[in-house]
């Protein structure tokens, strides 16, 4: 079998490996990118058709690349799928597509070897940039006897790809919400099961609220704070953008009920949590707005007033009363869509490269136990920001400049 060798090998032609491709080629380091099957895989088969950006097109982007949308637009998935494959024409990286790694070893003199179906191509450098958006989580709560279409968020694509019937959507996410409100709008009876979360405004006083996290200094965080990690962040770019609202969802004709509990003899259980979940999301949403006005009177910014941001819509009676049980086929329930999230999945990488949780062990990207290998676009990679498109952008320098002197 044909073996190749190159300097650097780059898994994953996202944003993140797209970004390290950049500025290696800056550097006149030789690499190469690999991806399964084309640039933003992910984007393209684990999205569904209306998802847009959570982030508008001016600032979700690589510094020296625009978006062809309006800068204040929330990209769309093709519009996404497009921008990535652009940025890889522009800077003539060198992507080699359809070639999927099924293992990574570590040779005896240090170097790297990956395994293909094409072959074998070794390096002295790998960047794991495979994203965060691994392996869908998909609870085995259901069993499939019960007759119910489920589908994780990953696999969702649109309301006609169900059966004809109400829809449990589980995880309040931006995913969940986003894809509640599109099955709303499809004329469809919806049940959203919501857990603790936060929920920042859209926009305040004049500013978007990806404007207030650079204001304010938080997508500089180099830390999470305890239990920050696995915090829901409810907020969204649909439909021009707006902050995700749930008091205001379940006034709209959607069913809130809480935490996803169990499933037993055609009865789904919640906790009886949601009017709590309900009111830490509102918390928060109200202390993003009391920083900002702090934030406008300490640099003395003449910014608009907007009063009617702090008015908060009365507590649905779906909270008020929660349902702690509910017969699905009562319901009419015929679907459940699990907006669940994801886990890492490195089973690929054959050596220890990983702490006592099973996480990559590294500092700011570069691995603090294998010399030349080295992690991108992961959540807190080195900052809050680190999973973004732009968030990225800065990692990848990091790691590449690592490179260049390794």
């Amino acid at each position: 079998m044909a073996v190749d060798r190159v300097e650097t090998l780059i898994i994953g032609a996202g944003q993140a490996g797209l970004a390290v491709s950049r500025h290696l080629g800056k550097r006149g380091k030789e690499h190469l990118v690999i991806e399964r099957r084309r640039i933003a895989e992910r984007w393209r088969a684990e999205r569904w058709d209306s998802l847009v950006a959570n982030g508008p097109a001016w600032h979700d982007r690589f510094p020296d690349l625009e978006f062809k949308c309006d800068g204040d637009a929330f990209a769309t998935r093709d519009e996404i799928v497009q921008y990535l494959e652009d940025y890889a024409r522009q800077n003539t990286s060198p992507v080699r597509t359809g070639v999927e790694v099924t293992a990574l070893h570590r040779n005896s003199d240090g170097t790297f070897r990956a395994e293909t179906a094409q072959g074998v191509i070794e390096a002295k450098n790998v960047v794991a940039a495979t994203g965060p958006f691994q392996k869908p989580i998909m609870p085995v709560m259901v069993p499939e006897s019960s007759g119910i279409f489920q589908v994780h968020s990953a696999n969702y694509r649109n309301p006609a790809q169900l059966p004809d019937g109400a829809v449990l959507v589980v995880g309040a996410g931006s995913s969940g919400a986003q894809i509640a409100g599109e099955l709303q709008r499809a004329g469809r009876k919806v049940y959203l099961s919501v857990g603790p979360h936060d929920r920042p405004p859209r926009a305040y006083r004049g500013k978007d609220f990806v404007w207030w996290l650079g204001a304010l200094g938080k997508w500089n965080a180099k830390t999470m704070a305890p239990g920050m990690e696995h915090v829901t962040i409810a907020v969204s770019g649909a439909y021009g953008g707006h902050t995700v609202d749930f008091r205001r969802l379940a006034h709209s004709g959607i069913t809130l009920v809480g935490r996803t509990d169990g499933f037993a003899d055609g009865q789904m259980t919640f906790v009886g949590d949601l009017k709590a979940n309900i009111e830490r999301g509102d918390a928060n949403y109200l202390s993003v707005l009391d920083e900002a006005d702090a934030h406008i009177v300490a640099n003395t910014l003449d910014f608009p007033p907007e009063p009617d941001a702090r008015k908060l819509e009365p507590m649905p009676d779906c909270a008020l009363h929660p349902i702690l049980s509910l017969d699905l086929k009562q319901a009419g329930i015929t679907s459940i869509i699990w907006s669940t999230g994801y886990a890492l999945d490195f089973g690929w990488i054959k050596f220890d490269a990983f702490d006592e949780k099973g996480r990559p062990a590294h500092e700011r990207g570069v691995s603090t136990k294998v010399p030349g290998l080295y992690f991108l676009g992961l959540p807190w990679l080195s900052r809050r920001a680190s999973a973004f498109i732009w968030g990225v952008w800065v990692d990848a320098e990091y790691v590449a400049g690592q490179i260049a002197a390794h």
